[in-house]
């Protein structure tokens, strides 16, 4: 499974591209405004870094500010995928965009119908929100579950995210359940690597080397 970085900070995604778990970048208008930087100098700042496909989101409500918006963010650098919402123009725009080489990401999907719509529109990728899911009682992950079911049994090349991760766990569950990508908030990678067990066997390793005789 891959990680995307889902961070507009490029200090946490260069932290974390130097470990080698950087297979690509997911931003949103919310992460954006964090960095109170320009929006095209974060992107192709974050393109630089990253080899890997890097989502920047488009503003636009209708068709044509979508396609005119996808159209400029696309010529920023060859590694961007926009990111449309799952809505009747952005389904539209998805379509279009594809006919025209350009990569897509869509996104806010809470149902298997809605990826199985954005598929067909030929997205490059899809995102089902599985924290948001958890939030109001359904299980997130079971998404997950059957996009992949149906994404392998009519044999779409559109990739599946799972996005919304919150915790360790999700992103457990969510490589269990064929997701191909998970995007990851950059601060909850420290909790996946740490764990308190390592810290114990480490701290072990060191006492007993001290019992070991050194050459003099």
């Amino acid at each position: 499974m891959k990680f995307f970085i889902d961070s507009g900070n490029l200090e946490e995604i260069k932290r974390i591209h130097k470990l080698g778990l950087v297979d690509g970048v997911t931003t949103n208008p919310s992460l954006i405004a964090k960095e109170g930087k320009p929006f095209k100098e974060v992107i192709t700042a974050i393109c630089k870094t990253v080899s890997g496909p890097v989502s920047a989101e488009v503003i636009g409500l209708t068709v044509e500010e979508m396609i005119q918006e996808a159209e400029e963010l696309a010529g920023w650098a060859p590694n961007v995928v926009i990111k449309l919402p799952l809505t009747e123009a952005g389904l539209e725009a998805a379509y279009r965009l594809s006919g025209q080489g350009i990569k897509t990401n869509v996104t806010l999907i809470f149902s298997a119908a809605q990826g199985l719509m954005a598929a067909k529109a030929g997205a490059t990728y899809i995102s089902p929100f599985v924290g948001r899911l958890d939030d109001t009682g359904v299980n997130g992950m079971q998404l997950v579950t059957d996009l992949r079911k149906i994404m392998r049994e009519y044999g779409f090349a559109t990739e599946i995210i799972a996005a919304s991760i919150r915790h360790v766990g999700h992103l457990q569950q969510a490589a269990a359940a064929g997701a191909d990508i998970a995007t990851v908030p950059g601060s909850l990678l420290p909790a996946m690597w740490k764990h308190p067990l390592t810290d114990a066997g480490i701290e072990k390793f060191l006492q007993d080397w001290k019992s070991v005789p050194q050459l003099s």
